[in-house]
């Protein structure tokens, strides 16, 4: 059993909102990212997760726990940072924590304060008048610091400057290290690609893709970016036999996507040519993703 489950899960609002059929699972000590548009359903799904919601059809789990029926003991299991955060009337970041360690079983000082350090944050400070950044903060110190073996975490960075968004990624590269599951939707491709094992595309409410992050580091279909002194170079390689992915004729380049097994071939073609410039267009889960989801728009039309 993956230590989080969900299986055919669906909740339907209607007029094709909501989520539909979504199979995940997450194996113990991964770090697994969820990605999609607004309103894609990446928030609805774990709020399935953490008991706030009752699907219609389908179940989920976190290590064998039901997210619904048992869904006090998950909380326990869990550290949550919701996409809309909503404070309790508490005078100060640290009463609101105190507040949250009072619910908790056990709360682990030493790395509450790591953690408040980590992430710079002054929980002194008047809960109310609170940046965004220093809110999500706080709400990242409330997750962390019960050192919880499961962390499910929606928009984690929203508020956090870039600054901060390194701080909290080398945080939660920390915890990964320690074995922690992690579950944590983004909108962000680079946090994700950087800290995950996994990725699932939601896209209107069902799941589109599950990729490998090292899969799409070690692809071997290569894009390189080439521009020719002269129109004349330039038309003449449209007649190599190379893949053109896209064409620039006012500027003369090209867009030419070959197997790591063609590149020699391609290299020893180009001497034939006055090259300006050749740089490889690096493959990341952003291009992966965009390609699928062009490809899930073309479906449709």
């Amino acid at each position: 059993m993956s230590l989080i489950e969900i299986h055919r899960l669906t909740k339907d609002y209607g007029r094709g909102r909501g989520i539909f059929d979504i199979d995940l699972a997450v194996e113990e000590g991964e770090t697994f990212g969820f990605v999609g548009t607004n309103g894609a359903g990446k928030t609805t799904t774990i709020r399935h997760l953490m008991g706030f919601l009752r699907s219609h059809e389908g179940t989920c789990s976190i290590q064998g726990l039901d997210c619904w029926t048992q869904s006090e003991r998950v909380k326990r299991l869990v550290g949550y940072v919701p996409g809309e955060i909503a404070f309790p009337d508490e005078p100060t970041g640290f009463a609101f924590l105190e507040r949250q360690a009072a619910m908790l079983e056990h709360v682990d000082v030493k790395h509450r304060d790591y953690v408040l350090d980590a992430l710079q944050l002054d929980a002194s400070a008047n809960l109310k008048r609170m940046s965004k950044g220093m809110k999500q903060k706080t709400a990242l110190v409330a997750a962390f610091m019960h050192d919880p073996p499961v962390l499910i975490l929606d928009e984690p960075t929203t508020g956090l400057d870039p600054l901060m968004r390194e701080s909290f990624i080398d945080l939660l590269v920390e915890e990964r290290r320690r074995g922690k599951t992690i579950f944590m939707s983004s909108h962000m491709f680079n946090e994700l690609e950087y800290t995950c094992d996994r990725v699932a595309m939601i896209k209107d409410g069902s799941i589109v893709d599950v990729a490998s992050t090292t899969a799409i580091r070690r692809n071997r279909r290569k894009t390189y970016k080439i521009e020719f002194r002269a129109a004349t170079d330039f038309t003449r390689f449209l007649s190599e036999p190379f893949q053109v992915a896209e064409r620039r004729d006012s500027t003369n380049q090209v867009f030419v996507n070959v197997d790591d097994d063609e590149i020699n071939r391609l290299i020893l073609a180009l001497t034939r040519y006055r090259i300006k410039f050749f740089t490889e267009i690096k493959y990341s889960l952003e291009r992966y993703f965009n390609s699928i989801y062009k490809k899930e728009a073309d479906d449709v039309q």
